[in-house]
């Protein structure tokens, strides 16, 4: 066990422990009388001291010393009973330590980094030892610690704490580092010198485990353009998954604007623990191993044998119990394993408990026979109170026996239709594929290819014999063989349907897709107008989709899903996709089918950004990387490969390839997932690398491709030319290349690349997503600066901080909160200057920080008045060229547009003629003509600068706020006072201007007693006054139109001004002029913005 550091003189010790071990900075000894050489006076006389004390006071027989160079003091670091204990000690300070120490230049900095490090373990350990729930004293320690250090909102979860070392250049140093629910947060204290740091991780570009020759094992934190390395970690693996988890949770919630709804454990940012998330990534992982619903939650996981009835053997694996299935993976992950639904089992068997062994019969005479569980008795309870049965009576029956007592009498054509999850209640619109109804098999043919056919089909049914047909069917390595060699005809919509999981999915939710198909039939959307528009683009020279009858089964399962899942909607490629899978599956299948693919297969494929095709792109160049460096040694950027292999990814290779070939692909994909399409991809370009190599340029490296593709062919397809045809996207004549058959492609691909495994993929998956985000985020950027620097006149580097805050503060407003107006309003379809927006609460806080003036009193309606303008579409939300437009106003307008924004800042709502008006009105999934959008945003850009001429007047009540506005504005400016004075004379004078006015026109009106009390009020701005125009007394929302009621003035008398009049009086006051006209400090207003953006939060 590691120990806390003592300090040991060994110059006049006794010679009781021997050195086994050394170097220049630790020493492992044993003590005498223990081990090798126990023998001796020396050794008895140690051995029988050691036996006389107590427990307490016995030394063990190991230790390791920390040595202190050129020195005689020794520290006790570590001890252990056994040699096996203290080596394991030993070997981790020569991987973890040794190489680090030699970068230090001073002694005392080896033994405080050293001295550190192993009070860092010791902590670690206590606390993986108790557990933050079982130990929660220790964790509320280290929660002050981090509150304490960090400063950071109370609201903040810290989730865990993990002792570790951060290299600052070729320095470490040891401390502690926070995982909260939006923060990275690292501590260190030594020798007088403190480092703090913290990291959102919204801000992360890169999240990865590193080695080199200094750090044996690292993780590597790339954000803001800065590498961050932490090492030396008790629990390296432990500690990068929950990292990987709060990254990722970031990522969906702030940029998804994933509410988590579904996820109990992560719905609420501030209850995340670390146990929910490392629950949540284990139930993420069981269900993409086994293709499971999303409902579906790993429950209990027990160790067994399972006996293998066509190899004869008992497999060690593993049984994975969810509430509605039972699951079983062999140890190795891919010798085999099965999927039981608890609706397809029939009894469980009483438990043996000689062999701990119990036997769970399911539907089509089957049965499964565990043995060797640890709690069987458990299981087989838990099983039975999952299906609602009891226990056999029988536990002698054999399962034969109980095979054909069970479901003997149901007929043949139910078992079958169970297998493949129909039910009597499905309302499918079309019972049959459409390859059915186009291209019926002549079961009388027997021509070359209906033969192989035939024997395919034969092979199949061999298998289904001998590893069973349906849900429960065995899946080994002969079923992947079997599907490298190509599916039949006949069995494709089975199958797919099953390796898929969609057969769950539809066995589970009767009678849905009927109800989608009237609830979704005509209605208008945008994503309805889209998939009308695309209806006739998809697989046009196959027969089936040049009737009627193709095209409608389309329309209904497009418009279906769109309806389901309204934040996908349709996305282009989904139309190619879902002809296909209607050619061999029925219409409700193929619906269930595109269901497993958008929202299982192919996560984040099908969305506005694709995000889920990108990041697979990425994967896809870093493989190769990995296994094809002949390419990379000859093209050094392989974006080249990201923009051709985009359609092979979003259509399965459905887009370059004949429809004959692209069947087979579809098949592998179906049971090996995205690990299919990226081998075939390496198979392509390994095919091609010569002429690849010896290219040119891009577009020759696209007309070799291009060809290879015309040339893929499918000799075994017993599909008619009239159905074959040439790839959806090139339909040009084949050349004089030599023909490629897809089995052997296909075949290539698994014998070259096949040994990568899809945990590899998955973990590929999640390293590269954050880059690819980050990237799409920063374009994002680029765009919407370059709209807004046409409109203000910041620089372009205070464009680059004003859009930082201004995005951290719409991500402040998510970070603490289920119900944040930006998630509930949230809508993927809006352009990119709409996604970033910020409600009041936030906009007030940003707006205090960067406004040019230090507001005495009033802030409140000030910066709901300025909200209210610049919602332009009423919509509650301010967008960033919304907020840039106020900003350039008061930093670099002139006085007259200063004083008009001022001015309109106490107009009543619906007064104010809108420059620009944004606002669409949606039609089911946000319906936005785009092209309306720009065209007009780029007239407003060049309209004319609004006439103050149009500018409505202002009344008693609104002039009275105007004015105490003004002198809300002096406070603190080295002319206060008269700043004060001069705005007090320019209301003397405009309420004289007025009265006169009034006398000309009326010249028995009493106007003598309404002046001057409205003056009383204006001068020195009456408390009484201001209390009875405060607009937080007439509205609590910034949508809520703002009523000035200013009941001491006379209101038998209406008087009011227009802007030009107020315009031209203030303009006679040079120390008004001077203050409005004073330049602002917008670097400085910017930095302050920075430094307090999160302490605003906190003193919320």
């Amino acid at each position: 066990m590691w120990l806390k550091p003592e300090e040991i003189l060994l110059k006049n010790a006794f010679k009781l422990w021997v050195t086994e071990k050394g170097n220049d900075y630790f020493v492992l000894q044993r003590r005498r009388g223990y081990g090798e050489g126990a023998g001796g006076l020396t050794g008895l006389l140690v051995g029988t001291l050691d036996t006389m004390l107590d427990s307490t006071s016995k030394v063990a027989p190991f230790r390791i010393l920390h040595q202190t160079p050129d020195s005689q003091v020794y520290w006790s670091i570590a001890c252990g009973g056994t040699k096996e204990e203290i080596s394991q000690h030993w070997e981790w300070l020569e991987k973890n330590i040794m190489r680090t120490l030699s970068v230090f230049d001073s002694s005392d900095d080896i033994t405080s980094f050293v001295q550190g490090k192993i009070r860092g373990l010791i902590a670690e350990e206590g606390k993986v030892s108790c557990g933050q729930e079982d130990d929660p004293e220790k964790f509320r320690e280290a929660l002050l610690r981090f509150e304490k250090w960090f400063d950071l909102p109370q609201k903040e979860k810290l989730v865990t704490y993990y002792s570790c070392s951060y290299w600052r250049g070729r320095v470490p140093c040891q401390g502690w580092l926070y995982l909260s629910t939006n923060f990275l947060s690292f501590y260190s204290y030594l020798l007088g010198s403190e480092v703090k740091l913290v990291i959102s991780w919204n801000e992360i570009w890169r999240l990865e485990k590193t080695s080199n020759v200094i750090l044996a094992e690292s993780i590597h934190v790339l954000a803001n353009g800065e590498d961050h390395f932490f090492s030396m970690f008790l629990h390296l693996n432990e500690t990068f998954l929950i990292m990987e988890q709060l990254a990722d949770y970031s990522i969906k919630r702030l940029f998804d604007k994933e509410t988590f709804q579904e996820v109990p454990s992560l719905s609420d940012p501030l209850q995340i623990t670390k146990r929910g998330l490392e629950m949540h990534a284990r139930n993420e992982q069981f269900r993409a191993f086994f293709r499971l619903p999303k409902e579906e939650n790993l429950m209990e996981v027990y160790e067994s044998f399972l006996w293998v009835p066509f190899s004869h053997f008992n497999t060690l694996g593993k049984i994975c119990l969810s509430e509605s299935y039972l699951c079983f993976a062999s140890q190795d992950g891919s010798q085999c394993h099965v999927i039981i639904p608890m609706r397809e089992v029939i009894g469980v068997e009483k438990p043996d408990r000689s062999s701990r062994a119990l036997t769970v019969c399911v539907r089509g005479k089957r049965a499964l026979r565990f043995s060797e569980v640890r709690d069987f008795e458990r299981l087989a309870n838990a099983i039975r109170r999952r299906c609602g049965i009891t226990a056999s009576p029988q536990h002698s029956a054999s399962t034969e026996g109980l095979f054909l007592s069970t479901n003997a009498n149901q007929p043949s054509n139910e078992e079958v239709a169970l297998m493949v999850g129909q039910k009597d209640s499905s309302k499918a619109v079309s019972t049959e594929a459409l390859m059915t109804v186009f291209h019926p098999q002549d079961t009388e043919n027997m021509d070359p290819k209906m033969l192989k056919e035939k024997m395919k089909e034969q092979s199949w049914n061999i298998h289904f014999s001998e590893y069973g047909r349906g849900t429960s069917m065995f899946c080994t390595k002969k079923t992947r063989d079997l599907i490298v060699r190509g599916v039949p005809e006949a069995l494709r919509g089975e199958l797919w349907m099953l390796f898929s999981g969609a057969v769950n999915d539809m066995a589970t939710n009767p009678g849905y897709y009927s109800e989608l198909v009237d609830q979704s039939l005509g209605t208008s959307t945008l994503a309805t107008d889209e998939i009308e528009r695309d209806l006739h683009r998809s697989l046009p020279e196959h027969p089936a989709f040049q009737s009627d009858t193709g095209i409608s089964a389309l329309r209904r399962v497009l418009t279906a899903y769109a309806y389901r899942n309204p934040k996908i909607g349709y996305c282009q490629a989904m139309n190619i996709l879902t002809s296909v899978l209607l050619l061999y599956a029925k219409e409700e299948e193929a619906f269930w089918l595109l269901v497993a693919i958008c929202e299982r297969m192919l996560p984040d494929y099908f969305n506005r950004r694709i995000i889920g095709a990108l990041v697979d792109q990425a994967v896809f160049e870093e493989l190769i990387r990995m296994h094809l460096t002949q390419l990379t040694e000859h093209m050094t950027d392989l974006s080249f490969f990201s923009s051709v292999s985009l359609s092979w990814f979003l259509t399965l290779f459905i887009s370059v390839l004949p429809i004959e070939s692209a069947v087979n692909v579809v098949d592998c994909f179906f049971y090996d997932g995205i690990k299919a399409i990226l081998q075939l991809g390496l198979a392509v370009l390994d095919y091609n690398m010569e002429g690849l190599i010896s290219s040119n340029d891009d577009a020759e490296a696209v007309t070799i491709l291009n060809k290879f593709f015309d040339n893929v062919t499918n000799k075994d397809s017993p599909l008619p030319q009239t159905v074959q045809q040439n790839s959806v996207g090139n339909n040009n004549k084949a050349s004089s290349l030599l023909k490629v058959d897809i089995s052997d492609l296909i075949k290539e691909a698994y014998e070259k690349f096949g040994d990568m495994k899809s945990e590899e993929v998955e973990s590929m998956r999640k390293r590269n997503k954050l880059y690819v985000i980050q990237t799409l985020e920063d374009t994002t950027k680029q765009n919407v600066l370059r709209v807004v620097s046409q409109e203000v006149k910041f620089s372009a580097s205070q464009l680059d901080d004003l859009y930082a805050l201004f995005k951290r503060q719409h991500f402040l407003s998510c970070y603490w909160t289920m119900n944040s107006p930006v998630l509930l309003h949230h809508d993927p379809s809006l352009a990119y200057l709409e996604q970033y927006q910020l409600g009041f609460e936030q906009f007030s806080l940003l707006f205090s920080l960067l406004e040019p003036w230090s507001l005495c009193s009033g802030k409140d309606a000030f910066f709901l008045w300025a909200f209210r303008l610049l919602d332009e579409n009423q919509d509650g939300l301010i967008n960033f060229r919304e907020f840039c437009c106020a900003l350039d106003i008061l930093y670099s307008g002139t006085l007259t547009n200063k004083l008009k924004f001022l001015f309109k800042l106490h107009q009543p709502p619906g007064k104010i003629t809108k420059k620009r008006s944004f606002c669409f009105t949606p039609t089911g999934r946000g319906k936005v003509d785009l092209q309306a959008y720009l065209k007009q945003w780029q007239d407003e850009i060049l309209k004319k600068e609004e006439s103050i001429k149009d500018l409505p007047r202002i009344n008693q009540a609104q002039f009275i706020q105007f004015s105490k506005t003004l002198y809300n504005l002096f406070h603190g400016d080295p002319e206060e006072e008269s700043l004060y004075h001069a705005v007090a004379r320019v209301t003397s004078l405009l309420l004289r201007m007025e009265e006169v006015g009034r006398r000309l026109q009326e010249p028995a009106s009493p106007l003598k007693s309404t002046t001057s009390h409205t003056q009383a009020l204006l001068e020195g701005c009456l408390p009484d006054g201001e209390a009875s125009s405060t607009p937080e007394s007439s509205f609590n929302t910034p949508n809520t139109p703002i009523t000035l009621v200013a009941s001491s003035v006379p209101q038998e008398i209406e008087w009011s001004f227009a802007f030009e009049q107020i315009l031209a009086s203030l303009l006679n006051e040079p120390v008004l002029v001077r203050f409005f006209e004073r330049p602002v400090d917008i670097p400085a207003r910017l930095d302050h913005a920075k430094g307090s953006q999160l302490k605003a939060k906190t003193n919320m």
